[in-house]
């Protein structure tokens, strides 16, 4: 056929890592900002003059009215952030060396299991769709496999340590800037979400785009076995993901749950007040869990959308024709989705300024907006130029003819199903809303009423991003199949960039304003920060729904690939092999829940009573003459969520191998259909409940509504009525939630990794 596009292969070898980089140099210029607010009490006068040049004289004003020239509050936030920093740095050191052991392990396993598929043999096979060609031997799969597993496990460790100092680096820097205002402060939270953004986005794309490049040095023309390899690159991004979100998970809520329990309930003193000693630890645990754990699963879930798409287009006209362009077309998209977040992020830190606090939700949901129009034009230009007018798909075993508008029209419903799925989020969780000021309203009568209602919200949240999930699935499966799905999914993460920045704003915030309580600042920028928290929950919320979101598609669009590479015609629900399967599948996100929500309690008792300890046995602690030792409840959280990551992650790691090769590829593909469909109504109900009962309690001590005031202020019933909710909460949207979208797509990952393997040697009890 040989069908020509218009954007020759030369330019997309030059587009997508010009892209790349370019994302690389913004995110670097953006730090280059956040790094300009001083650490260090030197005051100048140039300093006031250009802020009086550009602002009027407002900003002076205001500095002199709070007393910035004291020396002391600019040195304890230097301290402060540094003590975070550290705590965040040497836990994630510990987690590494843990996990790195596992990436060995698994690496070894990877290798050994697709290696005996042809019992190591270095001879060229028949390829498996086409047994008229001959292919690299799977020798070669195994090894290539190998290596982009490690290749992608690395790229999402490095991506979460990254965002992780970013956000320590920029949370002290927040705190100082608030004192000139919210408008300061949010822009420099909202920067460093950036660099997160645009160097996670940027580096995970450069890193495929190069390992594709070099592989195929190697696979030549056997463009099916070197996509086949590529998908390793997702298995390991997920795989570290899981470790990062579980263990920080665990880490951030029983350092949260142990410090609200003690100090808010029991000794009745404000959030994030020094004398609490869990208050360094919950405050690590922002950046570990939230933000690390986050970078790395979203790292994941983009990792995975292009593997999914790539292995698809391989076995397709694009692959067979070797048409390089329209087969690198879900790199284009996302090459085009850092442009477009690029133009996004300017609108929030340079074309528009915030001055009250009522404009910063809006700022951040223009976000959204901007970029999933300015992205709907960016994807029907490439579409035009990147693929040709017809081409075929593979469908289950036989070639369906697609044109180039529907392929658009996939990436587009998914794309606007991500921004449905965010607002529906934002709608149930955020305080400005009637579902949370409802759930704020039962805490008149106390804690229980108060969880009856959190849990019907985060039930009845679950109805229309569901509704968005069939839509989106089921316009881009009858347009493009398998390979509609996965574009879909990727048409929802192009924008990760931007989900990204307005997703690490939150924990960065969060941070703000516990290092303003520490550091004893006025009460003027205690409720700034304030401010910006509250707007950061809903959109740390929104980010969750769009994690969960494309995590169904992706993982759909996995198990598409997986049934087509294990030769699977039809996944028949009626016999008994894929039904136990569906069963069994759609209980283990319950299994998984209970492991995290467990370890979170039992961590949390073990701060609990260290908390209570210290407050019984320090002298002068509740005074404040005396320091707390806050390192010992750091080591706490430390060893417990270490300790308690492995068994999670090996039920996640274990079960599509145990299942493949005891029970076989369809009993396989049954558990993988109903872990999906199970998991992905826990996933969105946990975090919204959790979403709606902290920003209750919120709502509660903001007291900026009539009917928020009847019900406080701190310290009333209905108030500590909120905060048992919201410490319920806390691991259901921390922990169990966010980590159940990477059980779906990782068992998705790992089986389609896995499928030479069970396609040939599994399901030994149905043999005997």
């Amino acid at each position: 056929m040989g069908v020509v596009t218009i954007l020759p292969d030369l330019g997309t070898q030059i587009f997508i890592p010009v892209c790349a980089v370019v994302g690389i140099v913004f995110s670097l210029v953006q730090w280059y900002y956040v790094s300009q607010v001083k650490l260090s009490p030197s005051r100048d006068s140039t300093h006031n003059n250009s802020a009086a040049a550009k602002n009027g004289y407002s900003d002076y004003l205001i500095e002199e009215e709070e007393g910035v020239n004291d020396h002391n509050v600019v040195i304890k936030c230097a301290e402060i952030q540094n003590a975070i920093s550290e705590g965040a740095t040497s836990f994630l050191f510990t987690e590494y060396k843990y996990v790195g052991i596992f990436m060995v392990l698994f690496a070894v396993l990877i290798f050994v299991f697709l290696g005996s598929v042809e019992g190591f043999s270095t001879e060229p096979q028949a390829c498996t769709y086409d047994k008229t060609k001959i292919c690299k031997p799977a020798l070669a799969t195994a090894i290539f496999s190998t290596i982009s597993f490690l290749l992608g496990a690395v790229t999402s460790v490095v991506s979460g340590f990254l965002g992780m100092k970013i956000a320590t680096y920029a949370n002290a820097r927040t705190t100082l800037e608030a004192r000139k205002g919210v408008g300061k402060a949010f822009i420099t939270a909202f920067r460093s979400g950036a660099v997160m953004g645009f160097l996670l986005a940027a580096n995970g794309l450069l890193v495929l785009f190069i390992a594709i490049n070099v592989f195929k040095l190697y696979y030549g023309e056997d463009w099916g076995g070197l996509f086949e390899s590529i998908t390793g690159y997702g298995l390991g991004g997920s795989s570290m993901a899981l470790f990062g979100r579980v263990g920080g998970g665990i880490y951030t809520k029983a350092a949260d749950v142990g410090a609200d329990l003690v100090g808010k309930v029991e000794r009745n003193i404000p959030e994030d007040d020094p004398r609490n000693p869990a208050v360094i630890a919950d405050n690590v645990g922002d950046n570990v869990g939230d933000i690390a754990g986050m970078g790395s699963d979203l790292f994941g879930s983009y990792a995975e959308s292009s593997c999914a798409a790539l292995v698809v287009a391989s076995i397709s006209s694009f692959g067979n024709n070797h048409e390089l362009t329209p087969m690198l077309y879900p790199l284009i998209v996302s090459s085009v989705g850092i442009l477009v977040c690029l133009i996004t992020t300017l609108f929030a830190t340079d074309f528009f300024e915030i001055k009250a606090v009522k404009e910063i939700e809006p700022a951040l949901k223009k976000q959204l907006i901007i970029s999933t129009v300015l992205m709907t034009f960016g994807i029907a230009v490439v579409t035009w130029l990147a693929v040709p007018s017809t081409f075929t798909i593979f469908n289950f075993g036989t070639q369906k003819v697609v044109q180039n508008w529907k392929l658009f029209l996939c990436v587009a419903v998914g794309l606007w199903a991500g921004l449905i799925i965010g607002f529906v989020t934002e709608y149930y969780t955020s305080n400005a809303y009637s579902p949370v000021q409802d759930v704020a309203d039962s805490c008149r009568t106390g804690a229980a009423t108060n969880v009856i209602f959190g849990l019907a919200l985060g039930y009845k949240s679950v109805i229309i991003p569901i509704f968005a999930i069939a839509v989106s699935i089921f316009v881009s499966f009858t347009f493009a199949a398998m390979y509609g799905i996965a574009v879909a999914a990727l048409g929802m993460l192009s924008t990760i960039a931007t989900g990204l920045a307005i997703d690490a704003y939150g924990p960065i915030s969060d941070n703000a304003g516990g290092i303003a309580e520490m550091a004893g600042m006025s009460h003027r920028i205690r409720e700034r920060t304030d401010a910006l928290d509250a707007a950061g929950n809903t959109t740390a919320a929104i980010g969750k729904g769009f994690a969960i979101g494309s995590a169904a598609l992706v993982s759909l669009a996995l198990f598409g690939a997986f049934v087509s590479r294990a030769g699977v015609t039809s996944v028949d629900v009626l016999t008994p092999k894929v039904f136990i399967g569906l069963i069994v599948g759609a209980m283990l996100p319950y299994w998984f829940s209970a492991m995290t929500m467990k370890s979170v309690g039992s961590a949390a008792l073990k701060m609990v009573e260290e908390v209570r300890r210290q407050f019984n046995t320090i002298p002068g602690l509740m005074e404040g003459t005396a320091k707390p030792d806050y390192a010992t409840c750091v080591k706490i959280s430390t060893d417990a969520s270490i300790k308690e990551m492995i068994p999670p992650g090996a039920l996640v790691m274990l079960t599509p191998l145990i299942v493949g090769i005891l029970f076989g590829v369809e009993t396989l593909s049954g558990v993988l259909a109903g872990s999906l469909v199970s998991g992905v109504q826990i996933a969105i109900s946990a975090s919204n409940t959790g979403g709606a009962w902290d920003n209750a309690k919120k709502y509660i001590e903001a007291g900026a509504s009539e009917h928020a005031r009847t019900l406080g202020p701190k310290g009333s019933d209905p108030h500590k009525a909120a905060v048992i909710g919201d410490t319920i909460g806390d691991p259901l949207k921390d922990t169990s939630g966010p980590s159940l979208n990477i059980l779906i797509k990782l068992m998705a990952v790992e089986s389609l990794v896995f499928a030479p393997f069970f396609a040939t040697h599994g399901g030994l009890l149905f043999k005997l």
